[in-house]
């Protein structure tokens, strides 16, 4: 059993592009940041309330979005506020993987313990 964060682009997959892919998380804690829920509703047009949406996100852990968060993602490790938003997220929650599709935070291999990948 992991501690999953997923990044928006994952969050986005679940939610409305592949949600099969939960089958994946059975058996770990599932996390995601605010702004995913906030980005995910913005970028696909999701009216409020969603019952499909809103079902799916009660089934994974919120992260809060603290001032200690914003603090750190100010400072970095990359030059994109909401990438690092994510990261430091992942990092409060003692996640052991962070899910993306992000080219450049796949890169990174690893932020801290947390290692981030493309897939389970």
């Amino acid at each position: 059993m992991a501690n999953i964060f997923l990044d928006i682009n994952k969050v986005a997959d679940l939610a409305i592009r592949h949600p099969e892919i939960s089958k994946t998380f059975v058996d770990h804690f599932v996390f995601y940041s605010p702004l995913s829920a906030h980005i995910l509703f913005y970028a696909f047009h999701i009216k409020v309330p969603s019952i499909e949406t809103n079902s799916i996100l009660k089934t994974l852990h919120l992260i809060s979005l603290t001032d200690k968060i914003i603090d750190k993602a100010l400072l970095g490790p990359t030059k994109d506020l909401e990438d690092n938003i994510q990261l430091h997220s992942a990092v409060e929650a003692d996640c052991d993987i962070f899910l993306t599709n992000d080219k450049a935070l796949l890169k990174m291999g690893y932020f801290g313990k947390t290692k981030i990948v493309d897939h389970l």
